[in-house]
C-alpha cells in the first residue's frame, strides 16, 4: 500500500465508490454475437473486475444507426441489450468494480460497409476512416441525435450500469462539433464556443434530467499536436471547463491522437509512456468538479502511481496493461507489482485483430477474450500430479512451463541457449523494443516463484529426452532460417540462385552480429513485418547503408494492422534506408543483388556487400512422432512457424489440456 499508496486510495463518483484509482477504459472489443453481450465479452470484463480494477467502462455502444463502426458492434436503439447486459453488471458490480458504459458516434469517419448508412457529421466534410464523404445534419437530425444519446443513457442505466461515459474524443462527432476545421455551420450548433459546445451541453444535461443525480457522467477527450488543425490544447481546456461549470460531468478523461493520426490513438512502443500526462496536469488546474483520467499508454503500476502523486491525474486507465495482466490491479494491492506482466505494447492482437474486425485478444496473454473457455487468468489445479519436460525456451515453451506450473504440475524447462526467449529475443534487441526483455525478466522471476527447473546452455538428444523422467514431453523446440532462402512471391524461382556464393545471411544472424555484412547490405523482407522492418532499422543504427526491398506495395504491410507502420518508415526513412517495393530477388551474385519488378517486369542489379533475407522460417522437429511411454505435444514454430501470439497461446493451451 505504502509503494502505491496515491493509486490505491479510493475515490467517490456520485457516491459510487472507487476502490483504487484505477480504471479499464473504454476499447472496442468486438465480442459482441449479433449484437448481443453474451459470455465471451461478459467473461472479458469481469475477469478485470476480478482483476481489482477500480472502475470498468464497456466496449462503447453505438448511439444511433449512422454510428455503427464494426462488425462487433452492440445494437443500437435496441432494448434487446438490457436483459444480457444486466447479467453481466451484476456479476462485475459483485466483483467489487463499478461499472460504466461509453456512449459513441463516429460522425463523419462512419464505415459504409457495416452501417449502410450516409455518414452524418456537422458540415458534411470528408472521412478519414474510408475515402467516403458524409452527410451535413438537418437541425432535426442534430436534435434527433441528441435524443439518441440521451435514450442510450436510459437503456445503460436499465442495463445496470452506474454511468456512461460521453465520447467526445479522436475527433468523434462531438469534437467534430467543437473544432472549427471540421465545423463550418453558420447556425447556432456553429461558430462561437458557445454554439459549437451547444450540442454535447444538451447531450450531457438531457443525461442528467434523464438519469438521477446518482448517475456517473464522464466525458472522453483527447489530444494531439499532430496536426494544426485539431483543437489544440487551449481551446480543448476552453472546452472542458464548459462543460465542468455545468456541475453534471463527474470526471474528464484524456487520450491522445485521432482520426488523422491513428498512429498515436493506440501508441505502440514507439511512442514515449504516459503521453496525456502533461495535458490532464492542466486539465485538473481548469477543472473544479470532475475528476481527471490520465489514459494512453500509462502501462504500469509504477507510472499510474508517479502520474496521481504529481498530481497529473485523479484516475488512470491502464487498457492494453489490463489486458497483458487482468489482475494488474489485484496484485498492486497485494504488494505484488512484481508479478504483473507487462505489456509491450505491440498491438498486435488488441487493436492488430480489432483492426481486421475480430473480437480483441492479446500476444502475451492468450486468455484475452478467452476467459469464458479458460477461466480467464486463474488455474484449475491439474487432476493427475504429472512431471513435464518442456524442450526449448522460446514463446512456446515459456507459457507451457509457466501455466502447467501455475496448474500444480513439476515442471523442468531445458533450454541449448544461454538465454530464455528464443528467436523472440531478438526482437527485444531491435530498437525500441526492450519491453519484450522485460517479458522475459518475468518469466524468470515466475519460474522462481512456482518452483520451475530451468535449465540453460542444456541440449537434449533423442536419447536424453527419452530417458527423462517426466511423463510428459513438450517439445518447443521452434524453427529454423530457410537454408535455400526461397521467397513467396516468387515460387517460380525456387530457391535462390547465387546463395552459394556466400554472403547471404538470415536476419537471425545479422541480429545476434554473426554475419559478415560489410558496409552496403540488402535486407529481403518477405514477410512485411518486425523481423524484416526491425532488423533494417537496427542495422541502419548500427552504421550499415541498407537497402530494404519487399514484394508489398509498401513496407511494413502486416504491421500497418498495429497502426505502427507510418513511423516505423519514417525512422527508416530518417536513417536513410532506401526502400524499393513490389520487387523480387532473380539472382545473388557474392557482391551484388539482381531483382525484379513485379510491375514492368524489369530487372536491376544494385551493389550490395551482403544480403539478408527475412522471410518464412522452417520448423525445427528432428525428433520421433512420440517418445514411448511419454504423452508428448508439440507447440509453437516447430508444429508450424508462425508469429509469437501463436506460439504464447499454444502453450496456454496445452498446460490447461493437462
Amino acid at each position: 500500500m505504502t509503494q502505491h499508496r496515491h493509486l490505491l486510495s479510493p475515490l467517490t463518483l456520485r457516491g459510487q465508490t472507487l476502490r483504487n484509482r484505477i480504471v479499464f477504459g473504454a476499447h472496442t472489443n468486438n465480442m459482441s454475437d449479433q449484437g448481443l453481450p453474451g459470455p465471451r465479452m461478459g467473461k472479458y470484463l469481469l475477469e478485470r473486475a476480478i482483476g481489482g480494477a477500480g472502475m470498468i467502462v464497456c466496449e462503447p455502444v453505438p448511439v444511433h444507426r449512422t454510428g455503427v463502426l464494426t462488425r462487433g458492434n452492440l445494437l443500437h436503439s435496441s432494448d434487446d441489450i438490457i436483459a444480457p447486459f444486466r447479467q453481466i453488471t451484476d456479476e462485475i458490480k459483485a466483483a467489487g468494480a463499478v461499472i460504466c458504459q461509453q456512449l459513441y458516434h463516429i460522425g463523419a469517419h462512419g464505415d459504409s460497409d457495416l452501417s449502410f448508412q450516409p455518414h452524418w457529421s456537422p458540415s458534411g466534410h470528408v472521412s478519414y476512416h474510408d475515402s467516403d464523404g458524409s452527410h451535413k445534419m438537418t437541425v432535426a437530425e442534430i436534435e434527433e441525435l441528441i435524443e439518441a444519446h440521451i435514450a442510450a443513457a436510459i437503456r445503460c442505466q436499465k442495463s445496470g450500469f452506474q454511468g456512461v461515459e460521453v465520447w467526445a474524443a479522436y475527433h468523434s462527432l462531438l469534437d467534430q462539433f467543437w473544432t472549427p476545421w471540421s465545423n463550418t455551420r453558420d447556425d447556432e450548433w456553429g461558430g462561437s464556443l458557445e454554439n459549437r459546445t451547444r450540442f454535447s451541453r444538451r447531450i450531457i444535461e438531457g443525461i442528467r434530467r434523464a438519469c438521477g443525480e446518482d448517475f456517473i457522467i464522464g466525458l472522453a477527450v483527447s489530444t494531439s499536436d499532430a496536426h494544426h488543425v485539431t483543437l489544440q490544447v487551449e481551446s480543448l481546456l476552453e472546452t472542458i471547463a464548459l462543460h465542468d461549470a455545468t456541475g453534471h460531468v463527474d470526471y474528464v478523461t484524456c487520450g491522445h491522437g485521432g482520426y488523422l493520426d491513428f498512429e498515436r490513438l493506440m501508441p505502440t512502443f514507439l511512442f514515449a509512456d504516459k503521453l496525456t500526462a502533461p495535458v490532464t496536469e492542466q486539465i485538473k488546474a481548469v477543472v473544479r468538479h470532475a475528476a481527471v483520467t490520465s489514459e494512453a499508454h500509462v502501462r504500469t503500476p509504477e507510472n499510474a502511481e508517479a502520474g496521481i502523486a504529481a498530481g497529473q491525474a485523479d484516475l488512470v486507465s491502464i487498457g492494453r496493461g489490463q489486458i497483458a495482466d487482468p489482475h494488474l490491479a489485484r496484485k498492486t494491492t497485494e504488494g505484488r507489482a512484481d508479478q504483473v506482466r507487462g505489456c509491450i505494447s505491440c498491438n498486435q492482437m488488441c487493436w492488430g485483430r480489432r483492426s481486421r474486425d475480430y473480437w480483441i485478444s492479446c500476444l502475451i496473454n492468450p486468455s484475452a477474450g478467452r476467459e469464458w473457455e479458460w477461466g480467464g487468468d486463474r488455474f484449475t489445479p491439474a487432476t493427475l500430479p504429472k512431471s513435464v519436460l518442456v524442450v526449448g525456451a522460446g514463446p512456446a515453451g515459456l507459457e507451457a512451463a509457466r501455466a502447467a506450473a501455475e496448474r500444480g504440475l513439476r515442471v523442468e524447462i531445458v533450454e541449448a541457449a544461454p538465454r530464455i526467449g528464443g528467436q523472440f529475443r531478438l526482437a527485444g534487441e531491435q530498437p525500441r523494443r526492450a519491453q519484450i526483455l522485460d517479458l522475459f525478466d518475468w518469466y524468470e522471476r515466475e519460474f522462481t516463484r512456482l518452483g520451475v527447473t530451468l535449465r540453460l546452455s542444456t541440449f537434449l538428444d533423442e536419447g536424453e529426452i527419452a530417458d527423462h523422467p517426466a511423463e510428459v514431453v513438450i517439445l518447443a523446440t521452434g524453427s529454423l532460417p530457410d537454408d535455400e532462402a526461397r521467397q513467396r512471391w516468387a515460387p517460380d524461382i525456387g530457391p535462390l540462385p547465387g546463395r552459394d556464393l556466400g554472403g547471404v545471411w538470415s536476419a537471425e544472424a545479422a541480429m545476434r552480429r554473426e554475419a559478415r555484412l560489410g558496409d552496403h547490405v540488402v535486407l529481403y523482407d518477405g514477410g512485411g513485418n518486425w523481423r524484416g522492418v526491425g532488423t533494417a532499422w537496427t542495422l541502419a543504427e548500427r552504421g550499415h547503408k541498407v537497402t530494404l526491398i519487399t514484394p508489398d506495395p509498401y513496407v511494413g504491410r502486416e504491421i500497418s494492422r498495429t497502426s505502427a507502420d507510418g513511423p516505423a518508415r519514417q525512422r527508416l526513412a530518417r536513417l536513410g534506408v532506401q526502400m524499393l517495393t513490389e520487387h523480387c530477388l532473380t539472382r545473388w551474385h557474392g557482391n551484388c543483388i539482381t531483382i525484379r519488378s513485379f510491375l514492368t517486369g524489369a530487372e536491376t542489379t544494385l551493389p550490395a556487400s551482403a544480403l539478408i533475407m527475412a522471410t518464412t522460417n522452417m520448423a525445427f522437429d528432428p525428433w520421433p512422432e512420440t517418445f514411448p511411454g511419454k504423452e508428448t505435444h508439440r507447440v509453437g514454430d516447430c508444429a508450424a512457424p508462425r508469429q509469437a501470439p501463436y506460439a504464447f497461446h499454444e502453450g496456454r493451451k496445452i498446460a490447461l489440456s493437462l
